[in-house]
């Protein structure tokens, strides 16, 4: 018998998956579609797991020492940052992640929070229920058609994204140093290899990175200074991206007009972030992959990282550290 311990519970079609099992005991920490890491569960639950399925839990080390037949952790997403990959690697626990399932979702999710930012849709419906009808004092709303917008990332949903501003009528600018100058061109947007040089330029800075030693807190207070006045910032990467109190002190003083954020620096955020009494900002639960199609699709992928990597079939296309496989990994259609 295999022991898989998932942190939450899966859409009923991956449970479904598992449950079909004959040859895999189950536990799930909380029914709960959301919510916070199930960090102090999960480290009483892990020690005799050959799988386990985890949110934004953090895995490091020390957890991986209490693991001794843990063979296989299952991200539910793509973003790996809260994982300790080198550990994983040298304990020979393969890392899986859901590529593919949420690219869709998040893209959507983008164009939402720049849509609510450019017409102020948080703004309005609050007039309207206060009953003033039509909020007239503060920032004009705004058409994305005609905006230029940049690109930071270029990978399964920056794609996405692009030919959706573009769509808008949008100008696309990309930056990704993983793809060529003539990839980008040939795409029909306008590669921007030098990112700072690039952000003077852009009426609206959309963020699609993963989370690095690299790339964390990238949009500081000189970066944010660059931004034209009436530039907007949209993230659904990572809130560790952006220095939030340089981001709060620019949209405070009219550095950049506005933001759109679906993820922040602590999540759930204190209930004094200074944020929430902003009106030029649109704020989200870091759930742009909340969709519920979305969730099906992730939830399929997720628990078959899980089983796949039991049977020894997992696609190393759907891993992070593939190494662990060894040279004769075998791949699925």
């Amino acid at each position: 018998m295999h022991k898989l311990v998932l942190c939450r519970a899966l859409h009923p079609d991956a449970m479904a998956l598992i449950a079909a099992r004959d040859d895999i005991t189950l536990t799930v920490l909380t029914d709960a579609f959301r919510g916070p890491p199930m960090q102090k569960e999960l480290a009483a639950s892990i020690g005799d797991a050959d799988g386990i399925m985890v949110g934004l839990e953090k895995i490091d080390a020390a957890l991986l020492q209490t693991a001794a037949k843990l063979r296989v952790i299952s991200r539910f997403g793509v973003g790996y940052d809260l994982i300790d990959i080198p550990a994983c690697t040298a304990r020979r626990v393969l890392v899986g992640v859901v590529n593919g399932a949420n690219d869709q979702s998040v893209a959507e999710h983008t164009m939402m929070l720049m849509l609510a930012v450019a017409r102020r849709t948080i703004e309005m419906d609050a007039s309207v229920r206060a009953g003033t009808w039509m909020k007239q004092e503060g920032r004009r709303m705004r058409e994305l058609a005609g905006r230029s917008v940049l690109l930071v990332g270029y990978g399964r949903i920056g794609t996405r994204v692009a030919k959706l501003c573009a769509a808008f009528g949008m100008q696309v600018m990309v930056n990704d140093p993983a793809f060529p100058t003539p990839r980008i061109a040939a795409d029909g947007h306008v590669p921007a290899p030098d990112l700072m040089a690039a952000v003077p330029e852009a009426d609206v800075i959309s963020l699609h990175c993963p989370m690095s030693a690299e790339t964390h807190q990238m949009v500081n207070a000189d970066f944010l200074a660059k931004m034209k006045p009436s530039a907007w910032l949209i993230n659904t990467a990572r809130g560790g991206l952006v220095d939030e109190a340089a981001l709060i002190q620019a949209l405070s003083l009219g550095t950049i007009e506005a933001a759109g954020l679906d993820v922040l620096v602590q999540e759930p955020p204190a209930p004094d972030n200074p944020l929430f009494q902003m009106g030029n900002v649109v704020l989200a639960p870091h759930n742009a992959a909340a969709a519920w199609e979305c969730y099906r699709k992730m939830s399929m992928r997720a628990a078959r990282n899980l089983l796949d990597t039991i049977d020894g079939t997992i696609d190393p296309g759907y891993t992070v550290n593939p190494e662990v496989l060894g040279r004769n990994a075998t791949w699925r259609d």
